[in-house]
């Protein structure tokens, strides 16, 4: 089975337990200063173990555009000692060269929430990327007059366009659409306060109406004024739903109890069928992703031939996977006994067996549609592509940020003296239909997702559509 990794979020619903949770299990060099020699040794094994634990390191990105890199950020680390957040801060730059969203030393969630717990405080605004502008998603400052959709230009002087680049070596992706889809999804305010760190008042300048103002606002409390009031993007909610004759199926995110999950899209699709319903919507927008036996238990009930979920998939064996396998993994399990009777370094196909669509009378033979939008993240992407390719449902929405073929296959290491995690692929996903083209999934009918309000224009669209 594949795993692919959520990305990491926080929920209102979830963010108590979280902080209780991180701040027991928080390990203890959180609370250290670390040498420089500790740090330079820690960049050195970042930069030999990306190159080694990677499936293709330089697929998207040269070589000597990735060295240039590493030299930059070891030219940097001057001081006696450092933290864990500004270590994170210098090595994320060398994981993001390599472009790649799987591969990546992720925003750092423990650190967010200890300063959060502490009363640190956070910019108030909450953005959206649509159409080259930075648009007020959410305002949290008890500022009235600055409404949803304002644009932001600038804080304290300095463009929005200049901070973005500040943002974005901190965030892994292949191309700046995905860029902006991670930063929608793990929000603005907490990668300003990563980046540039804590700031108690903000001069933001906001174009509305045809005018700009300079409005002076005030920082406002990670915790109780911004964690607690908001919702994250992706909640991982599951529902069943009826318009009309057309049933509204969301799965959630291809992760978690998976027997929970099987009962769900069991019970869903009796439902659907007592109900008689001629048309079925599957929403994978939102959607962080998973594991494909998730992904293809949902698509066993449309489908009507044997299916996979890629076209070609291999592996790239290394020490470092040999060393997780060892230590995390069933070694008698047969895709993971694969890694280590492969040499390091050698990359080597492997192949799953074809998933069978559902008995006849179990499953829903309407016509099927598939919402997809920017935050169809990893195997929901995927899963989209394979739908799409197979010919069982209609694509709607918007191109997702993921491409669905893709470096992936992911699996974690520690880096040997700060024990930060870094995520790498090792694994490369060919879609259904073969191409390697660099975009997302490209929906059937377009249909732009605005996040700015409140409204489900891709949803409401096609519905107009299949009436």
């Amino acid at each position: 089975m594949m795993k692919f990794l959520p990305l990491p979020c926080l929920s209102q619903n979830r963010i108590l337990v979280l902080v209780i949770t991180m701040i027991l299990t928080l390990p203890l060099q959180a609370q250290e200063l670390f040498s420089r020699k500790e740090v330079l040794e820690d960049l050195d094994y970042l930069y030999e173990s990306l190159q080694a634990a990677h499936y293709n390191a330089f697929a998207y990105t040269p070589k000597a555009e990735f060295d240039s890199v590493y030299t930059s950020i070891k030219n940097t680390i001057q001081k006696d000692s450092m933290n864990l957040l500004e270590i994170t801060n210098a090595f994320q730059p060398l994981t993001s060269a390599i472009n790649n969203g799987h591969t990546a030393i992720e925003f750092p969630i423990p650190l967010y929430v200890k300063y959060a717990y502490a009363g640190g405080k956070v910019f108030p605004l909450e953005l959206a990327f649509e159409n080259g502008r930075a648009l007020v998603r959410k305002n949290w400052s008890g500022n009235e007059s600055i409404t949803t959709d304002s644009e932001l230009i600038s804080i304290n002087g300095v463009p929005v366009d200049t901070l973005l680049s500040k943002i974005y070596p901190h965030i892994s992706a292949e191309r700046p659409y995905f860029k902006k889809a991670k930063l929608e999804l793990l929000t603005f305010p907490r990668y300003y306060w990563q980046v540039f760190g804590e700031q108690a008042e903000f001069a933001v300048e906001i174009r509305a109406n045809g005018s700009e103002k300079i409005y002076n606002l005030k920082a406002i409390k990670a915790l109780d004024d911004y964690e607690m009031k908001r919702v994250d993007i992706i909640t991982g909610s599951r529902e069943l739903n009826y318009f009309g004759e057309t049933a509204y199926l969301k799965p959630g995110n291809f992760s978690g109890d998976e027997a929970a999950y099987r009962k769900f899209i069991d019970s869903s699709f009796v439902a659907v069928k007592e109900k008689k319903s001629r048309n079925l919507v599957l929403d994978f927008r939102n959607n962080a992703g998973g594991d494909d036996s998730f992904s293809d238990y949902l698509v066993s009930y449309i489908a009507d031939k044997p299916f996979k979920w890629y076209g070609d998939f291999s592996l790239k064996t290394s020490k470092f996977l040999k060393e997780h396998v060892r230590k995390e993994r069933d070694t008698t399990n047969a895709f993971w006994r694969s890694a280590l009777k492969h040499e390091n370094g050698e990359i080597y196909d492997y192949d799953f067996e074809a998933h069978m669509p559902q008995p006849r009378e179990k499953r829903f033979e309407g016509k099927v549609y598939v919402l997809i939008n920017r935050q169809t993240h990893s195997q929901s992407a995927v899963a989209a592509a394979q739908i799409q390719d197979y010919g069982f449902a209609t694509l709607a929405g918007e191109e997702t940020g993921d491409y669905p073929s893709l470096y992936a296959s992911i699996y974690s290491y520690t880096l040997p003296n700060t024990g930060i995690p870094v995520n790498v692929s090792k694994g490369r996903i060919i879609r259904v239909n073969g191409s390697t083209k660099e975009e997302g999934v490209v929906p059937d009918i377009p249909v732009r997702d605005h996040l700015l309000d409140e409204e489900d224009e891709i949803l409401m669209h096609l519905l107009q559509e299949i009436r």
